[in-house]
């Protein structure tokens, strides 16, 4: 999946010198975020860290909804890492169609999952900087499954809708994903970092949309300074 920049290194959770001066108190932000969004169940179906880790490659540029239709079939098929690896090329990719892009979906879970049998008994690493080293895998899919799978609080993940809604609250001027990371750990508490994104992933989702942000239906509105003036 297309995820840039350096995900292997070690983070500072310094943040960037030019982080915006007009951030808002992230302690508010996150109580009224937490009041907004309780539910804290991740979106994708999944009963192991194997299918978590499949199922996140999958949702790049797709709806986890869309995703959630696809994988029953896809991991009542494939099991295990080595159902993955030694698959035929061409039924994996007509199992996972419907998510789009799927010749390099296909090839990079079919790349992962070699690397898992060869160098980790099949098994999904529960280490950052293993997990990085699997291809098709970045800082964010493995954030992903580190945060909800594992409990290890490593990083944050920064999709899409992080990176828009953390930008438009002033809380990174950044653009690169892994420098919103940076600004986002710096702001927080490991123990906060997955709770916190998923936050955003949800009002994102809801609200805060890319080309038309609700603002007057957004109880952030006082608290954000890329709010839009009423209409």
């Amino acid at each position: 999946m297309a995820e840039g920049g350096s995900p292997g290194r070690r983070y500072s959770r310094s943040p960037s010198p030019d982080r915006s001066p007009g951030t808002p108190p992230v302690a508010e932000l996150a109580r009224q975020l937490e009041a907004l969004y309780p539910d804290l169940e991740i979106t994708l179906d999944h009963g192991s860290a194997l299918e978590l880790l499949v199922a996140t490659i999958l949702s790049a540029q797709c709806t986890d909804a869309r995703v959630n239709e696809v994988t029953p079939a896809l991991f009542a098929r494939y099991p295990t890492a080595e159902d993955y690896a030694s698959a035929d090329a061409e039924e994996l990719q007509a199992l996972i169609r419907r998510t789009g892009f799927y010749r390099n979906k296909a090839r990079h879970i079919q790349q992962m999952a070699a690397r898992l049998v060869a160098r980790h008994g099949g098994e999904v690493p529960d280490r950052m900087a293993e997990l990085v080293e699997l291809p098709g895998v970045a800082r964010k899919t493995a954030n992903v499954v580190l945060s909800n799978w594992f409990g290890r609080h490593e990083g944050v993940v920064v999709d899409t809708h992080v990176k828009r809604v953390a930008r438009r609250l002033g809380l990174t001027r950044e653009t690169d994903p892994n420098r919103v990371e940076r600004d986002l750990m710096a702001l927080l508490p490991p123990d906060r970092w997955r709770s916190f994104a998923w936050r955003l992933i949800l009002h994102g989702r809801s609200v805060c949309h890319a080309r038309k942000p609700d603002c007057r239906a957004c109880s952030l509105e006082t608290l954000c300074p890329g709010a839009r003036p009423p209409e």
